[in-house]
């Protein structure tokens, strides 16, 4: 399988008010619900919502089977008037799809693609394989679907073509171990990651602030996935490390040790800077969008952390505002 380098990868179409979306369910059935009160959140902030009346089928977990997701994924970067592509939700079932996609037309066709969790596998081979940025971030049936779920400022730095922003205290992180480092930004959730070791989608790290994420996995079970990484050489070359919000991953809530400490054990000698909380995937609360794919410049320190984002993330560069700082605006 050929890859494309980690510089200069095609960017999609920047998106904007009155755009048709796009959504897809790669991997787990979602509910009726639940789809619907994200669409009307879509509509309330410009966007109109499409999807096929197949993306309700459900078959044991998945959302209908591997044929009938992958036919959708292909037919919305097939279509012109869909202008992004949204997973509803994730769960269990986009590494199917892999094999079961048309990569040079979805290449042929590249679009803004939103997602996380089982996503991933997704997210980073759609960026390694067809070679466009895509974009960690909210998802339809989750995020959008509920109050205060989507972070909109990056929502739209990333996906209107901010040249350069910056995200700063208000995305949540904290220092871990203090420095400066500037790659492409990278990763998704940790799960997904070392999943991919191995196979003809493995990730491709080096050069990269690598981003990791998960959610109630525990300490032990988080480090055995990191120095799975660390062990497969993916650590090496990575330029920083973010780590996101990694809500109850605890083993119990008298455990007396933190996963902070358990993840310095393999990452902090690394000589790399290295952030922890940052609120993008499995977040508690306005889930931060991250392009996957694009220059960034990571900072750590003892008294800020902050990823500055480089480059725009889709063709379209924003005019008339600050494009520097969506840090000192209310995420």
């Amino acid at each position: 399988m050929t890859f494309t380098p980690l510089i200069s990868r095609p960017k999609p179409a920047a998106l904007r008010p009155g755009d048709t979306v796009g959504i897809v369910a790669p991997g787990s059935n979602i509910k009726r619900e639940l789809l619907s009160a994200g669409c009307e959140t879509l509509r309330q902030h410009g966007y109109e919502p499409f999807y096929f009346d197949s993306i309700l089928d459900q078959d044991i977990y998945f959302a209908g089977s591997a044929d009938r997701r992958a036919r959708e994924l292909v037919e919305m970067f097939e279509r012109d008037d869909i202008r992004a592509v949204l997973c509803a939700r994730g769960g269990y079932g986009s590494n199917y799809l892999l094999e079961a996609i048309d990569l040079k037309t979805i290449a042929a066709h590249p679009k803004i693609f939103v997602g996380y969790s089982d996503n991933t596998t997704l997210l980073t081979y759609l960026a390694d394989a067809a070679g466009f940025v895509t974009f960690h971030g909210p998802m339809v049936t989750k995020d959008f679907a509920v109050a205060g779920g989507v972070d909109f400022l990056s929502w739209e730095a990333a996906l209107g073509g901010r040249s350069e922003w910056t995200l700063g205290p208000e995305a949540g992180a904290k220092a871990l171990v203090e420095g400066v480092g500037e790659g492409m930004l990278y990763g998704g959730c940790l799960s997904m990651l070392a999943a991919s070791l191995g196979t003809p989608y493995e990730i491709r790290t080096v050069g990269t602030i690598l981003f990791v994420e998960d959610l109630a996995a525990k300490p032990y079970q988080i480090d055995r996935m990191l120095m799975q990484l660390k062990l497969a050489g993916k650590l090496e070359g990575v330029r920083g490390i973010i780590f996101g919000e990694m809500l109850d991953c605890v083993q119990h809530k008298d455990q007396g040790y933190t996963l902070e400490e358990v993840v310095l054990r393999i990452v902090g000698g690394l000589g790399v800077p290295v952030a922890y909380g940052f609120r993008s995937g499995h977040v508690s609360r306005a889930n931060i969008t991250l392009p996957i794919g694009v220059k960034a410049a990571l900072n750590v320190s003892s008294s800020e952390v902050s990823l500055k984002i480089l480059e725009a993330a889709t063709q379209g560069a924003v005019v008339g505002e600050n494009q520097e700082q969506v840090s000192r605006q209310r995420l």
